[in-house]
């Protein structure tokens, strides 16, 4: 198959190019970049007035299958990601049974070649059970598919645990995704410890609980060697953190979500549990600082930590509904409206956290706009006017505080290996390409 996508703005973070030009993909590989490319028996995307840019990737995502197919599967999530404008997702282990041996991980793979329409990269546990104590066997989970290594949802407690990971993760060139949380801090903590947990009468996290651990682990990586990955950072001192260590030359990075830079911990009153996260929604001084963070190149990635969960779940008072809010369909336009729109970052800056980076963090071929290339494309509208509706969402979650949000960009159109999974906003009947 022939596809021209026509007259857009090609901007790829990951050269200099940046222009209004065509790009013709054959049979999945991008065959040429420039201006008035041959149209001859070709699919033409009009993209005048859009941004075609290499694919997004989401390394944090939580796709629950297999054993959670209540909350989500690959088939959905994939589907989800597809309209959000991500060409791959990177899957986390805390499924049923947890992703911590081949089997699991193999499972996984075959899952997303089979019901799957973006790219799918599986994660493994760090360790057995994710329960913290004996090791993963790493170098099985390498050489079966794995991309990374975490215990996402749950700490290595112990730092002597921690310092072993680091160091089999280094001999096999794993990133650790690490969950930074001292649970003798949050202590079955609802929200974010100030003053806003006082008045709604709920348990708090302080800060501490999640700085703690951060300097746990970059002391251990800058220690070994290792390459260490901060998910979901929350705090103004976690920033700190991580920028102190880059100075100092330690193998550290992080990302932040979407849902940590829009909101505060004031959007807890009404008790939606939906706002119920982990690390929970901070303060406001919190997220000026991960703006900043964001801004000075401190913070290499913007991550969803996509988390669905049953409506059952989450329609329950809240100290007990789950932790975890979607938000594969939510996140480029919250990064356009309040990252690009707000002038935190440049469309280039934030495009550069969404697809460079997170391929080099996790090993993958970094995705480019240029001849040879694989042709995983995201087109996006960076004016269309968006209001989040959850009963359109292509997820099974529907744990959004976002629902009545308005703002600007979405995916227009999604191609994944030179096939076109979303188009004009809508997923692409299977079989109709």
């Amino acid at each position: 198959m022939r596809l021209l996508i026509k007259d857009g703005r090609v901007l790829d973070p990951g050269s200099d190019i940046d222009g209004v030009m065509d790009v013709l993909v054959e049979n999945g590989v991008i065959t040429g970049v420039g201006t008035v490319l041959p149209a001859t028996n070709a699919r033409v995307l009009d993209a005048r007035g859009k941004v075609v840019c290499p694919g997004l990737i989401d390394m944090h995502v939580h796709l629950r299958e297999p054993g959670q197919e209540a909350k989500e599967t690959i088939a959905t999530g994939t589907r989800a990601a597809a309209k959000g404008g991500f060409t791959a997702v990177a899957a986390m282990p805390n499924t049923s049974p947890v992703a911590d041996n081949r089997a699991v991980i193999e499972a996984v793979r075959w899952k997303a070649a089979a019901d799957g329409v973006v790219r799918v990269y599986p994660v493994g546990a760090m360790t057995k059970g994710s329960q913290g104590g004996e090791l993963s066997e790493i170098g099985d989970l390498r050489a079966a598919g794995a991309v990374a290594l975490s215990d996402d949802g749950k700490p290595v407690i112990s730092a002597e645990v921690m310092r072993r990971v680091l160091e089999y993760s280094g001999m096999f060139d794993l990133p650790c995704i690490c969950h930074c949380e001292d649970v003798t801090l949050s202590n079955d903590g609802l929200m974010h410890e100030g003053l806003h947990s006082t008045i709604l009468g709920l348990k708090g996290i302080p800060r501490a609980a999640e700085e703690i651990m951060v300097a746990r682990d970059i002391i251990l990586a800058e220690m070994i060697g290792a390459r260490v990955h901060i998910a979901h950072v929350s705090t103004a001192g976690s920033v700190q953190l991580v920028r102190e260590a880059k100075r100092r030359g330690v193998a550290v990075t992080a990302e932040v979500t979407p849902h940590h830079f829009t909101l505060t911990d004031q959007a807890v009153y009404g008790y939606n549990t939906s706002t119920k996260v982990n690390p929970p929604l901070r303060s406001e001084a919190d997220r000026a600082a991960l703006w900043e963070g964001l801004a000075d190149g401190t913070i290499d990635v913007i991550a969803t930590d996509h988390a669905p969960h049953t409506l059952e779940e989450k329609d329950m008072e809240y100290a007990y509904a789950p932790f975890g809010m979607v938000g594969l369909e939510t996140a480029l336009t919250l990064v356009i409206t309040e990252l690009v729109g707000r002038g935190v970052l440049t469309l280039r800056k934030a495009l550069e956290k969404l697809t460079v980076s997170p391929a080099r963090i996790l090993g993958l071929p970094e995705p480019k706009i240029e001849v040879g290339a694989t042709a995983d494309l995201t087109v996006i509208n960076p004016e269309a006017f968006v209001t989040v509706n959850p009963l359109e969402f292509l997820s099974k979650g529907r744990n959004t505080p976002f629902s009545g949000y308005r703002g600007r960009g979405e995916a227009w159109a999604t191609i994944v290996g030179g096939r076109i999974v979303v188009e004009q906003g809508h997923l692409v009947s299977l079989g109709s390409e």
